[in-house]
């Protein structure tokens, strides 16, 4: 089998050929860092950092190059909206980049904690300027651009393929679209290139350019920063499913403008995360934070499994009741690593070429190499584990290849709890077992003080009971970060 992505571009499963054999350049849209990036940006990070790893997995040399946006970005991708930067300066009583640089350090601080790798390339918007002033030249010298107000506008009667990637025609839409929101633009879907006349008095960034001193729009940082470490073509775009519509329809009109070919040949689009009230913004002032996360006692890597349990094209409900089931999940799966850890010899650099092993690593590999499905990925890893015919130290050693995808810190957790198991005392687990089933008799019969004193006596012992609908259910507190 080979590598299948469903590319947003014609909306349909392809095969994945890369520009260069063996390699792969890849641009993933960044944080605005006005805020602190709330669980629901966080999937998008995530997705990344799984594709990111799934290439290396395949085979693949990987270039992933990410913005930061510090110079600032309107509410409304359209051009229209106030300034957030601005606005948290503000409010903050800060400069702009003060601003950019607190919070750029906290989403630094959420991806590691995450088990993100760092990008190949992180670029700032505003080390990047001279670039987006030099592409903008480009696109005017090639007629795509007017001016009107003071602002530099792209023109996108002047791009046939313009709507290609969101599917729609700008023409279909005239009639009804609201006109009043830039009365320079001649069409509605037209944008800005470069402003100088800004809405906003004192503007906090400003540069000089051909067409004045101003700031860049919004759309011109990723065409730019894209083209610097990547080429003019390259291979894959990643960015949430609400870039579309304006976003990257808008970079695609932009690059392929200033330099008459194909820009990206695949498009890749991750889904919302949604809470019962719809998708968490910030605007709304109500969105979760990793810390909150945190603070209620999960630990990153649970939030992680969570995320891999949903394909990333599909929208993903979060709860605190799938947030628990998480927890338990990834605790079960390490403690039953913990268990073949201790029944192990040296784990091989590689594995025999008869091991069983094999079978399920080549079903991991056949999942992730259908537009990486981590669901089915997460399935095999479940079995491998189960699988008595699997040697223990081979089941490690092909656990250690599949958490090159999954980033779930597997090995190191299951080490770790033996090593605090054998700090605290073993216990093996039909010890557990029974005092739980002591436990539950004591409970019956009202001794009270009987049933505290075994929970008591297991919590010594690193054992935490939960006490549930079905039944007591028991876990290892050691080993959990």
């Amino acid at each position: 089998m080979s590598l299948e992505l469903y590319n947003t571009m014609g909306r349909s499963m392809q095969k994945f050929t890369p520009r260069t054999p063996g390699k792969v350049g890849f641009y993933g849209c960044g944080p605005t860092v006005y805020n602190y990036a709330h669980i629901g940006n966080l999937r998008a990070f995530v997705f990344q950092d799984t594709l990111a790893r799934s290439l290396r997995f395949l085979g693949y040399e990987v270039t992933h190059v990410m913005n930061v946006t510090d110079i600032g970005h309107l509410t409304g991708d359209n051009d229209d909206g106030e300034d957030k930067m601005v606005n948290q300066a503000r409010e903050k009583g800060q400069s702009v980049l003060e601003v950019a640089e607190f919070y750029t350090k906290a989403f630094f601080d959420d991806i590691d904690r995450l088990n993100i790798l760092r990008p190949t390339v992180m670029c700032k918007a505003t080390d990047h300027v001279d670039q987006m002033i030099r592409l903008i030249q480009r696109i005017e010298a090639n007629g795509h651009t007017y001016s009107a107000g003071g602002n530099l506008y792209f023109d996108i009667s002047t791009f046939p393929g313009y709507g290609a990637l969101a599917n729609f025609n700008p023409d279909d839409l005239k009639a009804g679209t609201r006109v009043d929101i830039d009365e320079n633009k001649r069409n509605p879907f037209d944008f800005v290139l470069w402003f100088t006349k800004s809405k906003f008095e004192n503007q906090a960034l400003v540069w000089d350019s051909p067409w004045g001193r101003g700031y860049p729009g919004w759309h011109i940082e990723c065409s730019a920063m894209s083209m610097e470490y990547l080429g003019e073509q390259f291979d894959i775009h990643t960015g949430g499913i609400d870039h579309i519509q304006i976003h990257h329809t808008n970079e695609i009109a932009q690059s392929e403008g200033a330099t008459g070919k194909k820009w990206v040949n695949y498009w890749l689009h991750n889904e919302f995360l949604v809470m019962d009230k719809g998708k968490m913004s910030k605007s709304s002032g109500e969105f979760l934070t990793l810390q909150y996360l945190i603070d209620k006692g999960f630990d990153p890597l649970d939030y992680r499994f969570f995320l891999l349990g949903g394909h990333y094209r599909s929208q993903l409900t979060f709860s605190w009741e799938s947030m628990e089931s998480a927890r338990n999940s990834r605790r079960s799966l390490v403690q039953r690593l913990a268990r073949i850890t201790e029944n192990a010899e040296a784990v091989p650099e590689s594995l025999p070429a008869n091991s069983p092993a094999n079978e399920w690593i080549d079903r991991f590999r056949a999942d992730i190499e259908q537009d990486l499905s981590t669901p089915r990925a997460l399935s095999q890893l479940q079995g491998l584990i189960r699988d008595t015919d699997v040697p223990p130290a081979e089941a490690l050693a092909a656990v250690a290849r599949m958490d090159q995808v999954l980033g779930l810190d597997l090995i190191e957790s299951a080490a770790s709890l033996v090593a605090s198991s054998k700090e605290t005392g073993d216990i093996d687990d039909g010890r557990i077992d029974a005092l739980i089933a002591e436990r539950t008799d004591a409970k019956k019969a009202k001794n009270f003080s009987r049933a505290d004193e075994i929970r008591n006596q297991l919590k010594e012992s690193g054992i935490i009971l939960e006490d549930t609908a079905s039944g007591t259910t028991w876990r290892r507190s050691i080993g959990e970060k």
